[in-house]
């Protein structure tokens, strides 16, 4: 858990660096509603930094509370969109839309790649192309491979972190 290289600046529309954190137990009831359990980073990243986008404006990783609000919407979609069978042999459809040990989204990209856990791991469903990306055990694995391999957007070193409110998600 690096996250401590972070920098928090304020946010564009307010001015604030106000952060919007979870809860222990917004975390906890997550993962018992869900039936998962989230790795140390997710929640140390959620209790520190809290609902924002890291990268100026390239990751966002969501609140437990907005995981749950969207996960039926998110897994409607993508049974109706699915397109990345290139990367069936890395996460096939039907893993990732299991009743029982589905994948959750726990974030995205600016560019509108989804970031999920299944099974204790983290992968990359990409919009712009049909492959699966494995990135990690955990979240800081995921958050680095995002910035830094080059494959889905320029590698970048910075890790500023803008926070907002959750419910400006759609914005």
């Amino acid at each position: 858990m690096n996250f401590d290289n972070y920098k928090i600046i304020p946010n564009y529309k307010t001015n604030k660096t106000d952060l919007f954190l979870a809860e222990n137990e917004d975390i906890l009831a997550c993962e018992k509603t869900l039936n998962i359990t989230f790795d140390e980073d997710y929640k140390e990243y959620v209790l520190k930094y809290g609902s924002g986008i890291l990268g100026g404006t390239y990751v966002r990783i969501y609140l437990p509370e907005t995981i749950i609000l969207t996960l039926d919407e998110w897994k409607n979609r993508i049974t109706e969109y699915w397109f990345w069978d290139e990367g069936k042999d890395v996460l096939s459809k039907e893993e990732v839309l299991s009743r029982d040990f589905g994948a959750v989204r726990i974030g995205d990209t600016y560019d509108g790649d989804e970031i999920i856990l299944f099974k204790n791991e983290y992968f990359v469903l990409p919009r712009h192309n049909e492959m699966i990306y494995k990135t990690g055990k955990n979240l800081e694995e995921t958050i680095t491979w995002l910035c830094s391999s080059g494959i889905l957007t320029e590698a970048f070193s910075e890790r500023e972190f803008e926070p907002f409110d959750p419910g400006d998600l759609g914005d």
